[in-house]
């Protein structure tokens, strides 16, 4: 099935950073040749590693209400699109995209103004996912979401990449065909020893064999990228049906609907669904050094108020409260405004996902 056809403003923003990345491009060769340097690995065969094996994927919560009161998957379900922030209004990241909001001002930087031309409208702004050099099950970027849509390899061609999040404004990046700044910084990250794309203590050699071993190179191991991932931004048609290779759903929505409904999505439009291993965690667990003393009381409340006896922490149940601050504010009048919850329940999931446990492994003393 063919690819959208692009818009002038996508056209013009994948050519900006396309030209951006090959002037970049010698002195990222010089740096890449510096880290591959006794490796006995060409330049070619990694990024070809890279390009070849890197599977884009899109994170996000199913269960999410949208501003016309849908969930994110109910919303898939009648459209069969998946829509940018500037369309739906709601992000596991910063709520900014709007005309002058902290995102359009660095989509223009980023773009080069091509998403600010007269006539642009919100949905053709490009969708935001993560390149999945290492194949973990939770996806690139789960940070922003318990579920992901593994995307079809001919969508790398319409997509740019960053290292790190835009919102950081990264100068590292590229295209497929020009992925070498992208590639150095990649290089320079692991440098020395630490966490990088869910690898812990990676250093360069480590990587480079992860990524030139195939497929399976993450053994099932989350990544629980929060952080450091690459970036991808897709510009044009997100489409169900011809660029979705497989839904990877967290096991806490078996049962529910919209576990049922992701699994009568992956049926009609033709792709697979599968399910990751997931994140538990006992509400006692949870970290207050990690996202904030505030984290604690409101894992607790959550618990108290949403959970079931014996039930850890898990996506579905932080979803349960997401929606009842949507739709009973009044139910949560007493923690301050509204957006000061909806960030912390955001950070609620961020410990999940660093510190939880495969679904089923976990004990809850709630």
């Amino acid at each position: 099935m063919p690819g959208p056809t692009l818009t002038a403003a996508q056209s013009a923003a994948l050519r900006h950073v396309r030209d951006v990345a090959l002037r970049e491009r010698p002195a990222a060769l010089a740096v890449i040749a510096e880290h591959l340097a006794g490796a006995d690995v060409r330049c070619e065969e990694v990024g070809a590693a890279v390009t070849g094996h890197g599977r884009l994927t899109v994170n996000f919560h199913p269960d999410r209400l949208l501003r016309d009161g849908r969930t994110v998957v109910e919303a898939l379900d009648a459209e069969g699109v998946y829509r940018s922030q500037f369309a739906t209004g709601i992000s596991n990241g910063g709520l900014t995209a709007f005309p002058g909001g902290d995102r359009d001002v660095w989509e223009q930087s980023m773009f080069g103004g091509a998403y600010q031309r007269p006539g642009v409208l919100p949905g053709h702004r490009p969708t935001y996912g993560g390149l999945n050099l290492l194949d973990h099950p939770d996806g690139a970027c789960p940070r922003f979401g318990s579920c992901h849509l593994r995307l079809r390899p001919e969508v790398s061609t319409r997509t740019t990449f960053t290292f790190g999040d835009s919102h950081l404004g990264p100068t590292e990046v590229g295209t497929l065909a020009v992925f070498e700044p992208v590639l150095a910084a990649l290089l320079s990250a692991t440098a020395g020893t630490g966490v990088c794309l869910g690898v812990s203590g990676t250093d360069t050699g480590t990587l480079l064999r992860a990524l030139l071993s195939g497929r399976e190179r993450a053994s099932g191991r989350a990544g629980r990228a929060l952080d450091d991932y690459i970036e991808a931004q897709v510009h044009g048609e997100l489409s169900l049906a011809r660029d979705v290779e497989a839904v990877v759903v967290d096991p806490s929505f078996r049962d529910t609907d919209a576990g049922r409904r992701l699994a009568a999505l992956a049926d009609r439009h033709g792709f697979a669904l599968a399910w990751h291993p997931g994140f538990e965690l006992p509400v006692d667990g949870v970290d207050a050094g990690f996202r904030g003393p505030d984290i604690p009381p409101l894992a607790a409340r959550v618990h108290a108020e949403f959970g079931r006896p014996g039930e850890p922490l898990h996506a579905e149940l932080i979803g349960r409260a997401a929606a009842s601050l949507v739709r009973e504010p009044q139910r949560w009048a007493d923690r301050g405004p509204a957006e000061v919850t909806w960030q912390h329940l955001k950070q609620l999931w961020h410990v999940l996902v660093w510190f939880g446990h495969p679904a089923g492994s976990s004990r809850s003393s709630g």
